[in-house]
């Protein structure tokens, strides 16, 4: 069925790319090396979460590429890393028609360049990268899970977001999870067996780069971003950084906020990222938050090093993660945080040791936790320290990379393996 939807949508595909240099082919022959695509919804999730990674493995024997929609800032993407990037339009919601053609190009993209291993991320570009790598017979076929958005969904839309990812799990030859918890929540919800699922150390997709995420030594920074947006030097500065909407917390933050911000004079509030019309804020509270002086709205900029570094505690009171990233960077930069005990969330901060975890929705807890790092300095920088190291230690980038090339190649070769059984 899927290979005669497929023929049947396979005529007179549009594929755009960008002729960007390859940089770390120069010297080595693209024949011998084994061809990776990696395929994401959009620019974003690949400039989030594979920097770094993509020229890693081009410099390790993999002949690397990017699928993606169009984006500003994905050919300078592409170019850093040293690779192509070709441009499939897909849709992040539930669009019938737009997939079916998303589909088509990326089965005549995948017949082109006949890759030996496609890496699908996000439950979008996951389900078609997966669905087209099957009907193009590709080896291997790996589907990333970055988080389950049917955890906090309900009805009809839970029921249709678990099937896409059951859907891309089947079609997949290999998967993997961002996090322990994460896998932990598949296999609970039917996804995969534990066996058929792997997490790469302890977990993350790209690791942290702790070099790029340091502490402001000379707060210069610090000083920087409180000036800009009217911060005393004194004040103590709790921040969140996301997407400002229902399922990253924002409702109870915005309760904890309002009861804070009367205990504590000096306590003032940053958010960095974009209000969203998806799961919105309600009207109520987003105006309040955009009408309190000691609140401030740093809008999108996702350069974050300088908001953290402005930041005494760093706050994300989620309903589900597939790893809480931002914790992992706050904590890098020696910033104590506070989280919900949430999938990914639990795997990003080490309970009472690098920061403190509340019950999803328990707004005393977390406006306790809050308050004891605003009264006990010592303790936030015992946490902060602590926190760092953990970071140094566990969650390198580099040692994020070296796993995944190991697991490619792992993946190879049980290919291989099974094919010569079957063929004997």
């Amino acid at each position: 069925m899927l290979t005669q939807v497929v023929g049947w949508f396979n005529r007179n595909a549009e594929i755009h790319a960008f002729p960007c240099q390859r940089f770390a082919l120069g010297t080595t022959c693209e024949t011998t090396m084994t061809r990776v695509i990696h395929v994401t919804t959009v620019p974003q999730t690949a400039t989030s979460f594979l920097v770094g990674q993509l020229s890693y493995l081009e410099q390790h024997g993999y002949r690397v590429s990017l699928v993606t929609s169009p984006g500003d800032g994905i050919d300078q993407f592409a170019e850093q890393e040293g690779i192509y990037c070709d441009i499939v339009p897909m849709r992040r919601s539930i669009a019938p028609m737009c997939d079916l053609l998303s589909l088509r190009r990326l089965v005549r993209l995948f017949r082109r360049l006949r890759p030996q291993i496609v890496h699908g991320h996000t439950p979008k570009a996951g389900l078609l990268s997966m669905l087209a790598a099957k009907a193009c017979r590709v080896p291997v076929r790996i589907y990333q899970l970055h988080g389950l958005r049917y955890e906090t969904a309900c009805g009809w839309q839970r029921s249709l977001l678990r099937g896409t990812e059951l859907t891309a799990c089947r079609a997949a030859t290999g998967r993997l999870c961002v996090s322990p918890s994460l896998k932990a929540a598949a296999v609970r919800g039917n996804l995969f067996r534990e066996a058929e699922a792997s997490v790469l150390q302890q977990g993350s997709a790209n690791g942290v780069d702790a070099a790029k995420f340091a502490p402001d030594r000379t707060g210069m920074l610090r000083r920087q971003v409180r000036r800009r947006f009217g911060i005393p030097e004194d004040a103590i500065l709790m921040g969140f950084i996301g997407r400002l909407v229902k399922d990253k917390g924002i409702i109870e933050l915005h309760e904890a906020w309002q009861q804070l911000r009367r205990e504590f004079p000096q306590l003032h509030l940053m958010l960095v990222g974009p209000f969203e019309s998806g799961d919105a804020v309600p009207s109520e509270q987003r105006a309040a938050l955009e009408a309190d002086p000691r609140v401030h709205l740093a809008g999108v900029d996702w350069c974050a090093r300088p908001y953290y570094a402005a930041m005494d505690v760093f706050v994300l009171p989620s309903h589900r993660e597939g790893l809480g990233v931002v914790l992992l960077e706050a904590a890098a930069m020696e910033l104590p945080t506070v989280a919900t005990r949430v999938t990914g969330c639990v795997d990003a901060v080490a309970d009472g040791e690098t920061g403190t975890l509340v019950p999803l929705g328990g707004i005393a807890q977390l406006v306790n936790a809050i308050r004891r790092y605003v009264n006990e300095p010592a303790l936030r920088r015992q946490h902060g320290e602590a926190g760092r190291q953990r970071v140094i230690q566990e969650f390198r980038s580099t040692a994020i990379w070296s796993s995944l090339a190991d697991y490619y190649a792992q993946s190879l070769q049980q290919y291989e393996s099974s094919s010569q059984l079957k063929a004997a």
